[in-house]
């Protein structure tokens, strides 16, 4: 039995995992073709499918990021091819393919390759309805760009001549199918430009299959068309064909006898409008002949003789004369009115008159004011009486000389009580005429 310590054991996990990494590394981006099935799309946006073919098939997986760049719709059943780099799923074990470019098989490959160029050149603006340049409504020359021998020239040159005759065409000979026709149509184009005569294009061939048609998705050829000065028709293929150089041109027709019909007008039909036209100009005409007929006929009898029309100015003349006569009378004897009144008002307002009367109301203020001192004179005096009395009454002579006296300390302070004094001070007796001069011996107090 082997030791443990010699075993070299694995988990499951493990061993997927290794197995995942020796895949990746060692397998580049491989590009692989075959059959779509199993198709799913879950909500998160990752696709997974099944790519298979007669003997074997392989589980893949496209994630979100990158399904995201595609441009078309892969549905179960496309043929397609796709580039991958080679994985293991850790979770079941199972072997598959990370895609990371998917594009359709065989046919398939050339319209994916038309997308991408149609998806380019859309977003250069190469297809703005603003860059397209308006067709001539009467051309004068047509230079159509298209194969000699085609049915298409047949068909452009039959409506050409049926509907426009007058105009010139020529025919630039090139190769509308195979490898380098779009190089031939480039130099067509400019054959066109450098000709200097030319004021449309038209760029034409018959249907045919998406192999047939591919010249005209060429990458060149459509910035050849967008460039070109001269406004450009495209009629490639029948109606239901596409091609890039349809949508780079400024109008696109559905087949190339539709492309004659857009590029001339009817004659017939606008020598038939001219004819009408000329109808309705000569009724119009006429109609305006028979109005100023009737306008002549109405002036006339509106027309007066020089001398009736002057007579009636005269008139009229003096009528405004009496008017202005009379509009001056009567402003005159307005301002007349107005001018008596302003004397008026200037002797009532003459000066000596303000003086005289202002020096009466000055004499009055005068008079008013003595008599109004006096008042006030008599007025202080009986005032001034009352309060003589008054201070009669409370003086102290006054009182003196009704037998009273004052006794003053030495300071001068009245001695009103025995209290104030001691024995042996001086005090002064004062009498209505004169003052005693005294020494206390004796005090004696009244209880």
């Amino acid at each position: 039995m082997i030791a443990s310590q010699e075993k070299n054991i694995l988990s499951v996990s493990q061993l997927n995992r290794r197995a995942k990494q020796l895949l990746e590394t060692h397998l580049p981006l491989i590009w692989v073709s075959g059959e779509l099935s199993n198709f799913a799309k879950p909500s998160s946006g990752h696709w997974y499918f099944s790519l298979k073919d007669e003997r074997a098939q392989v589980r893949c997986a496209m994630f979100k990021q990158a399904n995201s760049r595609l441009r078309w719709q892969p549905n179960a059943g496309d043929h397609v091819l796709v580039r991958a780099r080679v994985s293991l799923y850790e979770g079941r074990g199972d072997y598959q393919l990370i895609v990371e470019h998917m594009e359709q098989a065989g046919a398939g490959a050339l319209q994916q390759a038309f997308e991408d160029l149609k998806y380019k050149l859309q977003q250069e603006g190469l297809f703005n309805e603003a860059n397209k340049k308006e067709l001539p409504q009467f051309p004068k020359h047509i230079g159509i760009i298209t194969s000699p021998t085609g049915a298409a020239i047949r068909d452009i040159l039959s409506v050409i001549h049926r509907r426009y005759p007058i105009v010139n065409s020529t025919i630039i000979p090139v190769s509308v199918q195979g490898e380098g026709a779009a190089n031939e149509i480039i130099k067509g184009i400019k054959k066109a430009i450098d000709h200097r005569g030319f004021d449309l294009l038209i760029l034409s061939r018959g249907g045919g299959s998406i192999e047939d048609l591919w010249a005209f998705n060429n990458e060149n050829l459509a910035r050849e068309i967008h460039a070109c000065p001269i406004p450009t028709i495209s009629a490639v293929g029948h109606e239901v064909d596409f091609t890039i150089a349809d949508f780079v041109a400024d109008v696109r027709a559905p087949t190339p006898s539709a492309s004659a019909e857009i590029a001339t007008p009817d004659l017939n039909e606008w020598l038939q409008t001219i004819d009408f036209l000329q109808e309705q100009l000569v009724n119009h005409l006429r109609r305006i002949i028979q109005q100023k007929n009737q306008e002549l006929v109405f002036f006339k009898k509106r027309l007066r003789h020089p001398r009736e029309q002057i007579h009636n100015r005269k008139q009229q003349l003096d009528k405004i004369e009496k008017s202005l006569l009379s509009h001056i009378n009567t402003l005159l004897n307005s301002q007349r009115k107005e001018l008596t009144s302003i004397n008026k008002r200037l002797r009532l307002q003459h000066p000596e008159k303000n003086i005289q009367i202002f020096t009466e109301k000055l004499c009055q203020l005068n008079q008013k004011n003595q008599r109004a001192l006096l008042q006030i004179l008599q007025t202080k005096k009986q005032e001034l009486s009352a309060s003589a009395q008054v201070l009669n009454a409370v003086n102290p002579l006054s009182v003196l000389s009704r037998g009273y006296s004052m006794t003053t300390s030495a300071d001068n302070r009245v001695i009103n009580s025995v209290d104030d004094v001691a024995v042996g001070d001086v005090i002064s007796t004062h009498l209505t005429k004169g003052s005693i001069s005294s020494t206390v011996i004796k005090t004696e107090s009244k209880q």
